[in-house]
């Protein structure tokens, strides 16, 4: 089994902007010794470690953590996609076989037409080129754009993180659902079943998460869905051990083999296999 989407921080190395003592659950030092026992607590082997700041320093010393951390088997980075020297940052960062993918914080930037520049052209080639994903960080204005990139650059692999960040709190099911099925009408996108509990209300019940839930299994099809945690953001939210709880409940009626697809076959294929790579 892998978690793939979880996070490590040190606040100290200040390129977090989001990262704020309003956040206070969050709001301190997170590394592999923190989240080793919850691993091991629920049986999952791997993760796949997930940029939380603006940075390629950041991405940097992620892949060194990666490269000390047996159960890290994967690092999801972060580069200047508009930047002259994307190309070669991309170059280079790609020679480290940990790293598996790219995500702009789509979700903080102020333009929302971000993911239609021209300009964005050279890093979504460069990624192509070395086969990593396309972490898609946005939120559920953004899938309309995020459709249209889809279609110039057919070859990019993509994963939607956090089925987009549904309005769970307000209850509200559309447009985010028929928006996202347009997407999911291109079988080569996948999505994560990860994040969800962080747009819910703070009381929230498990009947509050449950349809957006299944409207991603829905869309996506348990061949296409890869589970995270998102820890520890997820701590804001009720924690790893309640997500975990609430997500096998979800796909409990699936068959074994859907269940073990979601929990890490997926993840495997999405982010190692086309690397050359195995657990």
């Amino acid at each position: 089994m892998i978690d793939a989407h979880q996070h490590f921080w040190q606040i100290s190395r200040g390129d977090y902007g989001w990262l704020t003592p309003a956040l206070g659950p969050i709001y301190r030092d997170f590394g592999p010794g923190d989240l080793a026992p919850i691993l091991t607590h629920h049986g999952i082997a791997k993760t796949i470690l997930v940029q939380a700041a603006p940075t390629v320093a950041e991405t940097e010393y992620l892949l060194q953590i990666a490269a000390a951390t047996p159960f890290v088997a994967g690092v999801v980075g972060w580069v200047d996609f508009t930047a002259a020297d994307v190309t070669a940052t991309i170059d280079r960062l790609a020679e480290n076989e940990l790293l598996v993918g790219l995500r702009p914080m789509v979700q903080d930037i102020a333009d929302d037409d971000w993911l239609l520049r021209a300009d964005l052209a050279p890093a979504l080639l460069a990624m192509i080129d070395h086969d990593l994903v396309f972490d898609a960080l946005v939120l559920p204005r953004h899938l309309v754009r995020l459709a249209r990139l889809v279609e110039r650059f057919p070859s990019l692999r993509v994963v939607i993180d956090h089925g987009a960040k549904p309005p769970i709190r307000s209850g509200i099911m559309e447009p985010w659902r028929s928006d996202l099925g347009i997407l999911a009408a291109n079988p080569s996108l996948m999505c994560k079943l990860s994040g969800l509990v962080t747009e819910a209300r703070a009381n929230w019940a498990d009947a509050d998460i449950k349809p957006y839930a299944h409207a991603l299994l829905e869309l996506f099809g348990p061949q296409r869905m890869v589970w995270g945690s998102d820890w520890p953001v997820v701590n804001l939210a009720g924690g790893y051990d309640r997500w975990r709880a609430l997500s096998l409940d979800v796909i409990s009626g699936l068959d074994a083999a859907s269940r073990v697809a979601i929990l890490g076959g997926n993840a495997t294929d999405l982010y190692l296999k086309r690397r050359g790579r195995s657990l």
